[in-house]
């Protein structure tokens, strides 16, 4: 997977996630400077978990964006397609329910959960539409979903900054701290080419949902949107 291959073919991203697999959570921590665990709180806060709930996190890698879920008391299914991500979370979580799954195709019957949820991954799925909509098919009536996704920041000399950050500097941290720095350079280039907060909820009515909404994180470098199932 380079740069210019942004076609995001699932066994290529798949392979992708397999190689940074035993480094991804260090990586994550150093590249957006700590900030990835106050998005992931403020995800907890979203999604509310209770106990007795049934929540999938899907594109859960190796689960720790699952532990918050559990903690609170739900029922939360990790789900994601990279095996090598699933077999390092088993490592360190060998309780929760790991289940390899595609986004576009999922293997869960229609009105089964509570809550679903993804962050960081949404704009690694090679069809988006497909996979909101399978996420809606699996959402219980009422059901809400949560996306935590890079966006774009909404001050326009600080969005200079940052791109500028993802273009120059990302690479040469990844190089530093990743066990394949040549996806964060892939991951980089799929951030600029991602949806802005509008039409990322654009997308989310299209495949259903209702109530949609959103909240800005880090000046918009992260937002989290928000939807229920009518």
């Amino acid at each position: 997977m380079t740069s210019a291959s942004l076609d995001k073919q699932p066994h290529e991203v798949a392979s992708m996630f397999d190689g940074v697999a035993a480094n991804y959570d260090l990586t994550n921590d150093v590249l957006s400077l700590g900030q990835d665990r106050v998005w992931r709180k403020e995800v907890a806060k979203a999604v509310g978990a209770r106990p007795g709930q049934l929540v999938l996190d899907l594109a859960a890698g190796t689960a720790t964006s699952s532990l918050p879920f559990a903690a609170a008391g739900a029922y939360v299914v990790p789900c994601d397609f990279s095996l090598g991500m699933l077999r390092e979370g088993k490592k360190r979580n060998p309780w929760l329910p790991l289940t390899a799954g595609d986004a576009t195709k999922l293997p869960f019957k229609d009105d089964a959960f509570d809550t679903v949820t993804i962050s960081f991954g949404l704009r690694n799925v090679q069809d988006t539409d497909s996979a909101l909509r399978e996420l809606y098919r699996v959402t219980k009536p009422g059901g809400r979903i949560v996306i935590c996704e890079f966006s774009q920041p909404t001050w326009s000399p600080f969005r200079t900054v940052y791109t500028e950050y993802l273009m120059r500097a990302m690479p040469p941290v990844a190089r530093a701290v990743s066990s394949n720095p040549d996806a964060y350079v892939y991951l980089a280039d799929s951030i600029r080419a991602w949806p802005d907060q509008p039409a990322l909820a654009a997308l989310l009515q299209k495949a259903g949902w209702s109530k949609v909404a959103w909240r800005n994180l880090s000046g918009g470098i992260v937002a989290l949107h928000r939807g229920t199932k009518g």
